[in-house]
C-alpha cells in the first residue's frame, strides 16, 4: 500500500469513529463533508474524458455468458471510436465492457464501491475512482456520459435504468440515448410499461415510451449509436 492509500485510509477511519460517535451534530456535519468531497472528487474525475458511454448489468455473469461476450464486443467497438467506456468497476457486465475497452487500447474506467473485506474493482480498469455512498456513485455513473447502455440486470441495474429514464422524462437531464440490450430479457418488462403503466393507467405519455431503445445484440447497438452520434 503506498502513501496515498495509507492518508486516505486513515482519513476514512478517523471519519467513521466520527460517524460513529454519539454527537449527533458532529456526526450530520462530518456526514455532509464526506459525502460534498465525494461528489467534488467524482465530477472532477470524470471532467477529463470527453467523450463517454456507460454500462450497466448484471454482476453475476462470466466470459461463458452471452451477455458477458456481448458486452465486450461493444465496449471494444465504442472504444475504438474514440469513447471512454464507464461501469461500477466491478464484475459481470462491468467486468466485460471494461474488457473490451482495455483491449482495444482506450480508456477504461470504473466507478468502485468499498465494501467491507470485497474488493470491487475489476482487472480491465485502467482508471478509476471510489465511492463510500452508492447514492453518489450512482450519480457519477448517471453524469455526463453521451449514451447509457443497459444490459440484463439485477435491482441495482434496473433502479439505475428508471432513475435515468425518470430524469429525462422531467427534463431534469438532456434527452440521450438510453440503449437496453437484450429483447428476451427486456421485452416482458417493455409490455408492462406499455399495456399496465401507460395504457391501462394513464401514469406516463405515450412519448416515455421513446426514451429508451430496444436491441437486441452489440452489433444493433452500436449501429444505433452511430446513427446518434452523427446526426
Amino acid at each position: 500500500m503506498n502513501k496515498k492509500d495509507t492518508q486516505e485510509n486513515n482519513l476514512g477511519t478517523r471519519i467513521e469513529r466520527l460517524l460513529s460517535a454519539d454527537d449527533q451534530k458532529a456526526v450530520s456535519s462530518w456526514r455532509i463533508f464526506k459525502i460534498m468531497s465525494e461528489f467534488v472528487q467524482g465530477f472532477e474525475f470524470l471532467s477529463h474524458y470527453d467523450r463517454s458511454v456507460t454500462f450497466f448489468g448484471t454482476a453475476r455473469c462470466d466470459f461463458s455468458d452471452k451477455i458477458y461476450r456481448e458486452a465486450t464486443k461493444l465496449g471494444e467497438m465504442l472504444a475504438r471510436e474514440g469513447y471512454a467506456v464507464v461501469t461500477g468497476g466491478g464484475p459481470g457486465v462491468m467486468e466485460a465492457a471494461n474488457k473490451g475497452a482495455y483491449e482495444a487500447g482506450g480508456d477504461s474506467i470504473g466507478l468502485n464501491i468499498q465494501l467491507p473485506h470485497e474488493q470491487r474493482t475489476n482487472q480491465y480498469v485502467k482508471k478509476s475512482a471510489s465511492f463510500s455512498y452508492f447514492f453518489t456513485r450512482k450519480v457519477m455513473l448517471s453524469f455526463s456520459s453521451e449514451a447509457y447502455i443497459y444490459f440484463p440486470g439485477g435491482f441495482g441495474t434496473l433502479d439505475e435504468f428508471f432513475e435515468l429514464v425518470t430524469l429525462i422524462q422531467t427534463n431534469k437531464v438532456e434527452p440521450v440515448p438510453v440503449v437496453l440490450v437484450g429483447r428476451d430479457y427486456w421485452t416482458p418488462l417493455l409490455e408492462f410499461l406499455t399495456n399496465k403503466v401507460y395504457e391501462e393507467n394513464n401514469a406516463i405519455d405515450k412519448e416515455d415510451l421513446n426514451i429508451f431503445h430496444l436491441v437486441d445484440n452489440a452489433e444493433e447497438a452500436f449501429e444505433y449509436l452511430q446513427k446518434h452520434f452523427t446526426n
